[in-house]
């Protein structure tokens, strides 16, 4: 049931993302383009989260878990910041 769970979080993620960055090739919106790569550094977060627990439980990402999961809101911070000057 957890493996469920973790697929739709990495699918919703994944689709958020694409939905994002196809919105920014049509408008060029930066701060929609920064939402998109914290959406995919996301999606890749979860992603890491299915392999950790899932389909690797003997091997310890969870550095790369907590860097993507740190980068994330960082780069949608630095878009926030960038486009408010």
């Amino acid at each position: 049931m957890i493996s469920i769970i973790y697929l739709l979080c990495f699918l919703t993620a994944t689709l958020c993302a694409a939905l994002l960055l196809r919105s920014y090739t049509r408008n060029r919106s930066r701060l929609v383009f920064w939402t998109g790569l914290c959406f995919a550094l996301l999606s890749i977060n979860n992603l890491f989260v299915i392999l950790d627990r899932v389909a690797l439980p003997d091997t310890d990402l969870s550095l790369w878990r907590l860097a993507t999961g740190l980068i994330a809101p960082c780069l949608l911070l630095f878009g926030l910041i960038w486009e408010h000057e």
